[in-house]
């Protein structure tokens, strides 16, 4: 109950608006109830545990080219709306699109400029990591290392190259 009551609270990301590309989703509790006498409660989720990575950057090649991935493998992308500023996906956009969060400084990969590594705080106190002023986010359709499945969504939302620069190459198929 613990944890299915973090998921949710971890949904609601602040206020304004964002675009999800069309996608509606919503929070679900998927936790079973404990048996009190013989499990220990479940802790709650970091929020960079919740955004899926611990605030890097990497490096890593996929079928659009070496893209800017978080500590786990998984693809990082842009938000067009946010021109290089302050991050603008909130509310259902975060739940679709969560953002790379990061409790101290961020860590920066090999092949990847430190000095284009930064942050920004979002309205909801946290700290989100940028690179080249881009604040990035995850895609929640991205499911294995590697994925680039939020390419091109609603076409707003693009992968990074190691220059910083979006990758504006259409989705394949």
């Amino acid at each position: 109950m613990v944890v299915g009551l973090a998921l949710i609270a971890l949904a609601g990301c602040g206020g304004g608006d964002g675009d999800t590309g069309g996608t509606d989703t919503a929070a679900e509790e998927t936790t079973a109830p404990a048996d009190e006498a013989t499990e220990e409660p479940a802790e709650e989720p970091s929020d960079d545990a919740a955004a899926g990575g611990e605030g890097s950057v990497e490096l890593a090649s996929t079928s659009l080219g070496d893209v800017l991935v978080g500590a786990d493998g998984m693809t990082l992308y842009m938000f067009d709306p946010d021109a290089q500023g302050d991050p603008t996906c909130y509310d259902d956009c975060a739940i679709a699109w969560p953002p790379l969060l990061a409790e101290g400084e961020p860590a920066v990969g090999e092949g990847l400029d430190e000095a284009m590594l930064g942050t920004v705080e979002r309205t909801d106190g946290t700290t989100q990591v940028t690179y080249n002023d881009w604040p990035l986010y995850y895609w929640q359709d991205d499911t294995t290392a590697g994925d680039v499945t939020g390419q091109a969504v609603g076409e707003k939302w693009w992968v990074v190259g190691s220059d910083g620069e979006p990758i504006r190459t259409p989705a394949a198929g």
